[in-house]
């Protein structure tokens, strides 16, 4: 029995399957080990920082925008926001602990500053939920009152800071807001390549130059990243790439002539644009009324932006680029040129007895006792409607639409602008009015400038230039140069060459004349748009529109200055007006008066 027990005793089988055991055991703890840490080791290492590591994308520095003169049309300025950090407030237990600290550290600060949050209860938890590792903005552009009270009370309290963060501002308002435009908050694209947990407020061109440049200005975002622990909250910052800031660009607008423009069309319904007959730069343009841009920055409230989009005055339509109307006398002109090249002479005597008939009806002058024999150029003296109907009979409607067609109406200049409209040629009205076959009555109209025949206040301003100018279309333009980050000097673009219409002189010289005693001669339509000691030329325009039973007027008057030497092209269109020798000329005058009373009696240049 004994020996057995001996025996049981120094068998070493059992401790070599346990060994055995063991062994196998570590081995395929190593093997797991090896599998985590080497084989697959890069794979979990990205999970972890994925889950503990967030991207934040920075919005760049938006570019400035220049006038020709060097003034800011649109600046960054500073606001001045109190953020909270939730990490510094964060207390252990439930959210709600931490949701009370906050909520009594706001209301700390409303106490402080005087100031009432700009944030509900929803808009915290929302916060907490989505955004959690980035400052939450409780107060945005606060005035100085209350900043100097954060800093004399309020910047003790521990999670709170003053940020100072990039506002867009437009020094000069409602006086250029067409043209400028505004910004509204961006709408961020997914970026395959890195894409960003969250984003900061971002601003992008919602109109005007701020749209149509938006590439430039809006510059290159940067990015941060962030360590954050299980529950979310911030543990530091692991650095990131700076934003590029955006591009500044120079706009042709001269500061003189649009606070002129702006100031003689306040008060009315209508738009007006001046050109320099030369290089087609616009050095004003602008559409009344207007809007402030200031009011969209940050953000425009939900009831203002339905007060101007519901406005039966449209404020926010641009009328000196987007508005085609019909431009009355001022196309006579063109009729007068595309007559004579179709071989009415300039010297043609017609007689107006107020009226003549044609198809059954009469076509009368807007003066009824009629103005007796003219010529061509005192038929644009006078704005003879019967000179101009019986020219256009002879020559037909096919040169004078030619010609309408080779200055540019009925499509659109190529302005860099955010919205053109083409405005219409007659020939282009639709099928119902093909069908209807053209008649003497509809030459008749197109003489005038009536009908179907609409066009827009830039076009008639390059009509006005071409007739400036001996004959030659400039394309208007007004993004002038750009400058990038850092840049002393902006790079000037040249302008493009105008296209020689080839007019002859001797065709141009007798319209010329006639829009020359138009303004200048004291029987002239145009006399009221004279500026002392400044030759020019002008013609007026009328055109009717509404409903037959409740005609109104709308009132135009071109023009272009000095005569001899053109520096100015203007066009100027207002709605409601008694006629355009009534209303459109005076306010012609004000800016004329504004732009020779400037330093040189130049504004542009």
């Amino acid at each position: 029995m004994a020996d057995a027990r001996r025996s049981s005793r120094s068998d070493p089988r059992p401790l070599y399957v346990f060994a055995a055991a063991m062994a196998l055991g570590f081995l395929a703890l190593a093997a797991r080990l090896w599998q985590l840490q080497i084989a697959r080791g890069t794979e979990y290492r990205e999970k972890l920082a994925r889950q503990s590591v967030r991207r934040i994308r920075l919005p760049a520095p938006r570019g400035r925008i220049y006038d020709r003169r060097g003034g800011l049309l649109a600046d960054n300025a500073p606001s001045y926001d109190l953020v909270l950090y939730l990490e510094e407030l964060r207390r252990p237990g439930a959210w709600s602990n931490t949701l009370a600290r906050v909520e009594t550290t706001l209301a700390e600060v409303e106490r402080r500053i005087g100031v009432p949050r700009q944030i509900g209860a929803a808009e915290l938890r929302n916060h907490i939920r989505r955004r959690l590792p980035l400052p939450l903005t409780a107060w945005r552009n606060l005035d100085a009152m209350a900043v100097a009270r954060w800093a004399e009370q309020a910047s003790d309290l521990p999670g709170v800071e003053l940020h100072e963060q990039p506002i867009r501002v437009y020094p000069a308002g409602a006086d250029a807001a067409h043209m400028v435009g505004y910004v509204g908050r961006a709408e961020i694209a997914p970026e395959s390549e890195m894409p960003f947990d969250y984003d900061l407020p971002e601003f992008a061109g919602r109109a005007g130059a701020e749209l149509r440049h938006d590439a430039r200005l809006r510059g290159e975002p940067g990015g941060r990243l962030v360590r954050v622990d299980a529950s979310g909250f911030r543990h530091g910052d692991l650095g990131g790439r700076p934003p590029r800031p955006g591009e500044d660009i120079l706009l042709s607008l001269d500061p003189a002539a649009q606070r002129a423009l702006a100031r003689a069309l306040r008060g009315h319904s209508g738009a007006g644009v001046v050109l320099d007959p030369n290089t087609g730069e616009v050095l004003a343009a602008y559409s009344a009324p207007s809007f402030d841009p200031n009011e969209f920055v940050p953000q425009l409230s939900a009831e203002r932006w339905t007060a101007l989009s519901s406005d039966p005055a449209r404020p926010l339509f641009n009328r000196a680029f987007g508005g085609a109307y019909p431009p009355g006398s001022t196309f006579k002109p063109i009729t007068a040129l595309a007559a004579q090249r179709a071989g009415v002479a300039a010297s043609a005597r017609f007689v107006c007895s107020g009226a003549i008939e044609v198809g059954g009806r009469p076509f009368h002058c807007w003066e009824r006792a009629g103005h007796g024999p003219l010529d061509l150029t005192d038929a644009l003296r006078v704005s003879c409607n019967v000179w101009f109907y019986r020219a256009a009979l002879q020559s037909g409607p096919d040169p004078i639409l030619q010609f309408a067609a080779e200055l540019g109406l009925g499509r659109k200049t190529g302005v860099d602008a955010d919205f053109e409209a083409a405005g219409r040629l007659p020939a282009e009205a639709g099928r119902a009015r093909a069908r209807a076959g053209w008649r003497d009555g509809d030459t008749c109209n197109l003489a005038i400038g009536q009908g179907a025949l609409t066009a827009t206040p830039l076009q008639m301003a390059t009509v006005a230039a071409a007739l400036a100018n001996g004959g030659k279309l400039v394309r208007p333009r007004l993004l002038i140069g750009t400058r990038a980050p850092g840049a002393a000097d902006f790079t000037r673009a040249p302008p493009e060459p105008p296209r020689d219409l080839g007019w002859p002189s001797a065709h141009l010289a007798p319209v010329r004349e006639g829009m020359r005693r138009a303004v200048m001669a004291e029987n002239g339509t145009a006399r009221r748009a004279r500026a002392a000691g400044v030759e020019m030329a002008g013609k007026t325009g009328t055109a009717e529109f509404g409903p037959p039973t409740a005609r109104r007027h709308r009132g135009w008057f071109i023009s272009f200055a000095p005569y001899d030497r053109p520096r100015y092209a203007l066009a100027i269109v207002v709605d409601e007006a008694i006629s355009g020798g009534l209303t459109a000329a005076p306010l012609a005058r004000e800016v004329w008066e504004a732009l020779f009373a400037a330093p040189g009696g130049e504004a542009g240049g």
